[in-house]
């Protein structure tokens, strides 16, 4: 039998963890896979973010249905912190030996080099699912993202957004413009839709980040899908010309007008209006787009208008037009000193339920499979949930791996940049001076 030691958290300065103090008996618990040894467990008790009413009604649905077998086992239970506290409150319960069966987290937590990395105190998920026969039911795609922003495989990935360029098919059509496959065909096509009066980029440049976000795709188009990982590793630099030519592509498209008059303050209520309506041709943007696509109010060119395509190709580059930018929302963590037979089987029939649930009942694309059928799905929702399921390995954004300090000085000198008061190498040359003051 292996019986793990609680671990508890001894406060360090301010919120900190510092110490780990191993106790010797407190919750027993079986490895992932292992023996029939159960943990003191009443509950299974999942601490969520007060605005994610969303997730609390997927998971008393399931335990209505789907998982009414383990929700008699161990009845489900949730718990609330505000979304701005999650850290501070992981923090104390962890220090008090109280984290939840399931529970939300910081996204610097629960790395390998956070808090709870470092204490054992998050489960690897990966393993737990493989050894539970359910790995297959997390999408190949969610899993490399989990892993790219957390460090393991450490979250279940309730949400999942990819980003890519929305396009107007109808102005696609009219210009006889095809999807680009290269950066060269992009530029080629925004001169055409220049020429022919549409503006290529719907931008809402006030945001900064959809700016840094287009800059950033040129960059893992161009050194690969590493190449924000070796800048956070210190392996390669900003000032790097691989690196460089990404801000400088940015700034030659704001440059040539593609984002149109006075983009550099508009708001992106504004800069979906001009999509939707067909003023813009384009627009880089996150499934997330899809609520303001599938609105019938809102959406002026028609849903069936929608295309959605992968940032293009960069002639010579290393990176790959199937390497799509993509998120999976905020850490949902599983204790692993808690964790049980009967834990696994609610994770089970959560990875092997939750894809189709969401999606039929809140049309909420996650990390999951979606195991069933589902109805009344917008086609343009389905057809963003059916290219999820192709894609194998995903990029984070620019900013994703930085200090809180660099990305905010990577926003708020885009603008600079976009506008030519900052070239290339100054833009660069600052952020990678912050990054390095930083580690």
């Amino acid at each position: 039998m292996n019986i793990r030691h609680s671990r508890r958290l001894t406060l360090a300065a301010g919120l900190s963890l510092a110490l780990v103090v191993p106790l010797a008996a407190c919750a027993e618990t079986s490895e992932p896979g292992g023996d029939d040894t159960l943990s003191n467990l009443e509950s299974f008790t999942v601490l969520s973010a007060n605005e994610n009413e969303n997730l609390r009604n997927q998971l008393d649905a399931l335990a209505a249905n789907q998982c009414a077998a383990e929700n008699e086992v161990l009845p489900l239970e949730h718990q609330t912190t505000a979304q701005a506290d999650t850290v501070q409150t992981i923090t104390l319960r962890a220090s008090q030996g109280a984290l939840p069966a399931h529970f939300i987290a910081g996204t610097a937590q629960v790395r390998p080099s956070g808090d709870l990395g470092q204490a054992n105190l998050v489960l690897d998920l990966e393993q737990a699912l493989t050894e539970a026969g359910a790995w297959g039911n997390v999408l190949p795609a969610a899993a490399s993202t989990v892993k790219n922003v957390y460090g393991h495989m450490v979250s279940l990935p309730y949400q999942y957004n990819i980003e890519g360029i929305w396009y107007n098919k109808a102005i696609f059509e009219e210009v006889g413009i095809s999807e680009p496959q290269t950066f060269d065909e992009l530029i080629a096509a925004s001169d055409a839709l220049l020429a022919a009066g549409y503006q290529p980029f719907a931008m809402p440049g006030s945001a900064n980040w959809p700016l840094t976000r287009l800059m950033g795709m040129y960059i893992h188009r161009n050194v690969g899908p590493e190449a924000m990982i070796d800048v956070r590793d210190g392996n390669r630099e900003l000032t790097e010309p691989e690196y460089l030519a990404g801000a400088q592509a940015l700034a030659d498209m704001a440059a040539a007008g593609y984002f149109g008059e006075g983009f550099i303050s508009t708001e992106p209520a504004a800069a979906n209006a001009a999509f939707l309506s067909g003023q813009a041709a384009m627009k880089y943007d996150g499934s997330w787009f899809l609520s303001n696509i599938n609105n019938a109010e809102e959406n002026q060119i028609g849903a069936e208008n929608v295309g959605l395509m992968p940032f293009p190709g960069v002639s010579g580059g290393a990176g790959d037009i199937n390497h799509w930018a993509a998120n999976a929302g905020t850490a949902h963590a599983v204790n692993p000193e808690t964790y049980d037979s009967r834990v696994a089987d609610w994770l089970v029939c959560i990875t092997e339920n939750y894809g189709a649930q969401a999606l039929e009942s809140a049309g909420v694309i996650s990390g999951f499979a979606v195991n069933s059928d589902v109805t009344g799905v917008p086609a343009t929702t389905a057809a963003v949930q059916e290219t999820i399921t192709t894609i194998e390995q995903t990029v984070l954004w620019f900013e994703a791996l930085f200090d809180s300090e660099s990305n905010s000085l990577a926003s708020s000198n885009v603008s600079l940049l976009t506008t030519g008061q900052m070239t290339p190498e100054q833009y660069m040359t600052e952020l990678q001076s912050s990054l390095d003051s930083n580690r």
